[in-house]
């Protein structure tokens, strides 16, 4: 189970001024050495509303505003079927979010274990996710983790669209809030297998929503900053194409990396859990992020 725990970050590789031009002209928005702007993001996916229908190279196979059923607590439950796999599903679930969702299943550990952290966290979907209406009517998808008041692990969520599980290149996007910051709980959204890791947005929620490559092989790790506040709405995309892989921030290019770049099959895992730096949870604090939409879409199927 530990397996399902993604490694991640010992040192961070901070790609240099020098390093802009080199991988892909226009990191952080800025223009190109011959003046050009910095590429934009295929679908323009910067805006408050669900992008709908194909662009670019890309051809759209989800679109979820999470305005239609509601999944109360408990819902997202009997995870263990077919794990990892695209037959993947909850029985606890039902209609399309059943066809469209699958998460962690319950005592999956997170990557703190692995970490040696003292706060570790456990995946308890059926206690941390929900769907339904805000109170502006917006349907969003809740992730709320929490730490027991006895001082236990922290209850982690990993959410898996199926759409796209195990699926070469793509891209990811999707618009997010922390509504309730607190220390010690974090996102790493990763693709990652096979010795190769792409993690947007990732970062400790009371910190720098940031971006993360670590080339399939080895080599240092690309780090690509992107919003110094998670508390603040934010569309964030993955593009992943053969040899590139580019991450935006509402609308804006903020990394750009063509090192060993993946070419197999991979799962996006909305991937939220305890710590890896900083103070772990306090027993009996929570912190909650908030999904409104999410969006992915098949690379060059047609």
């Amino acid at each position: 189970m530990g397996s399902h725990a993604a490694p991640h970050h010992n040192r961070r590789f901070l790609v240099t001024a020098a390093g802009l031009l080199l991988l892909g002209g226009g990191l952080l928005g800025l223009p190109r050495a011959d003046g050009a702007p910095a590429p934009a993001d295929a679908c323009h996916t910067a805006s408050t509303r669900l992008p709908r229908g194909d662009c670019g190279p890309f051809w759209q196979v989800l679109a979820e505003d999470f305005n239609g059923d509601r999944v109360p607590l408990g819902s997202f439950s009997d995870c263990e079927h077919d794990v990892d796999t695209s037959a993947a599903y909850c029985g606890g679930l039902k209609g399309t979010y059943r066809d469209n969702w699958w998460a962690y299943p319950t005592g999956w550990p997170d990557t703190a274990e692995s970490r040696g952290r003292d706060v570790v966290g456990v995946y308890h979907p059926e206690d941390t996710v929900s769907v339904g209406p805000a109170p502006n009517g917006d349907g969003r998808m809740s992730i709320r983790m929490w730490r027991p008041a006895d001082g236990g692990p922290v209850h982690a969520a990993a959410l898996v669209p199926r759409a796209v599980m195990q699926m070469k290149y793509g891209k990811y996007s999707a618009r997010i809030k922390v509504t309730k910051p607190a220390p010690g709980y974090k996102s790493a959204w990763l693709h990652y297998g096979g010795g190769c890791e792409m993690d947007h947005p990732e970062g400790e929620w009371t910190g720098s929503l940031s971006a993360f490559h670590h080339p399939c092989g080895g080599g240092e790790q690309g780090y690509f900053p992107g919003s110094d506040d998670w508390t603040e709405w934010h569309t964030v995309s993955t593009e992943w194409t053969p040899g590139h892989v580019r991450f935006f921030v509402d609308g804006r290019l903020t990394g750009h990396d063509t090192r060993g770049v993946p070419d197999l099959p991979l799962s996006w895992v909305l991937q939220n859990e305890s710590a890896l730096e900083g103070p772990g949870a306090a027993p009996g604090s929570s912190a909650q992020l908030d999904v409104t939409w999410v969006a992915a879409y098949a690379y060059d199927w047609k």
